[in-house]
């Protein structure tokens, strides 16, 4: 049995001080949010945050790392892991959820996009190999790094998720689950409460985050759903 859904969301016009932080969540009737700040900070104005956020019962929802760990530049990939391993690491000092990441693309354009190698075996051990030298680099006791679900590259079902950790065989490591981004059929559209449910009896502990959004299907040929 879940228990009640705690709501973050991005908050913006809030000065840069923890009170205006907390002041921007609470008017906006959040009781979590995700952390304002970057990895330069120093350690004094991260505990000052984390204290007011323990005042105003806030939780520190996520720190998002986003870029792409296995982008076909070698260069650009070794940036991206670069940077996921500070953001880790700036959850880690926070005492966020969780540290959250696509896993990334083998698109050379676009970091987030599809691409024909994606699913592929090369790939996975990819994401697996730049996925343990993120965490081992910081081997956070506090938070999780966070994979996110998506259409287009692992993992992209409930199924795939297990494996994909299993692989990569690093307890600091979990999913963070974003259905919408799974949801590439009619069928799944219209039984999305059952998809849902099916995510969470199969990931269940594992799922350390999730976003929360929803979906348009468009009527024309082929299918066309657009998140909203």
């Amino acid at each position: 049995i879940l228990g009640p859904m705690i709501l973050a969301a991005p908050t913006t016009g809030f000065d840069p001080t923890p009170e205006s932080w907390i002041a921007s969540l609470q008017k906006a009737g959040y009781a979590a949010g995700n952390a304002p700040l970057t990895p330069e900070a120093d350690d004094a104005t991260v505990s000052s945050y984390v204290a007011a956020a323990k005042a105003a019962g806030i939780i520190l929802a996520e720190v998002g790392a986003w870029s792409n760990p296995i982008d076909p530049d070698p260069v650009k990939a070794s940036e991206a892991i670069d940077k996921c391993q500070k953001h880790l690491d700036l959850a880690e000092r926070l005492g966020a959820r969780s540290c959250v990441n696509i896993t990334g693309s083998r698109n050379p354009v676009t970091w987030d996009a599809p691409h024909p190698d994606n699913f592929t075996r090369e790939t996975f051990d990819l994401i697996v190999e730049s996925t343990r030298r993120i965490v081992d680099a910081v081997k956070p006791m506090r938070t999780f790094y966070t994979l996110e679900t998506m259409p287009w590259i692992f993992p992209s079902s409930p199924d795939e998720s297990p494996d994909l950790l299993k692989a990569i065989d690093r307890p600091e490591v979990a999913v963070h689950l974003d259905p919408v981004n799974m949801i590439n059929s009619p069928h799944r559209a219209y039984h999305n409460r059952e998809f849902i449910r099916d995510c969470f009896a199969k990931l269940g502990p594992l799922i350390k985050s999730c976003h929360d959004k929803d979906l348009i299907l468009h009527e024309k040929l082929t299918v066309h759903i657009d998140e909203c």
